[in-house]
């Protein structure tokens, strides 16, 4: 696949952080790409859409936790080369949230200690996120 034949995916992410300092990870469901996986939650960019609107679906949908465009703060981003596609996720930070966070897809969601993370195996995306994290918590 050429360059110019790329497409470009941009999917929204969140660091969920609750107030003992835990990160909320959701663990991909079977029958979707990378299976079983934990990610940050989050979701693809409709169109018209921003990330922090993306978000705000997102974490309601998925999680059923309920969060403002003022409580989500950019930290980062990651630029990886899937096969047949490039992904471009920006990770924002959220500890200001209504809600307990539950698996309303039927995920499994766990909430972990920063230096944990890397115990959970991740998509390629995600795992570089990892440093900012520990460098913020």
């Amino acid at each position: 696949m050429s360059m110019t034949d790329r497409k470009i995916l941009l999917v929204a992410a969140c660091a969920l952080i609750d107030s003992d300092g835990r990160i909320l990870l959701a663990q991909r469901p079977e029958g979707k790409s990378l299976a079983g996986l934990w990610e940050f939650p989050g979701g693809k960019v409709e169109p018209g859409e921003t990330p922090e609107e993306t978000l705000i679906r997102e974490l309601d949908e998925e999680l059923g936790v309920r969060t403002k465009v003022a409580c989500l703060a950019p930290l980062t981003f990651a630029s990886h080369t899937y096969d047949d596609f490039h992904l471009l996720m920006p990770l924002y930070v959220c500890r200001r949230y209504e809600g307990v966070a539950h698996g309303r897809e039927g995920q499994a969601v766990k909430w972990v200690r920063p230096k944990a993370l890397r115990d959970y195996p991740m998509p390629p995306a995600d795992e570089p996120l990892i440093p900012y994290l520990m460098d913020l918590l």
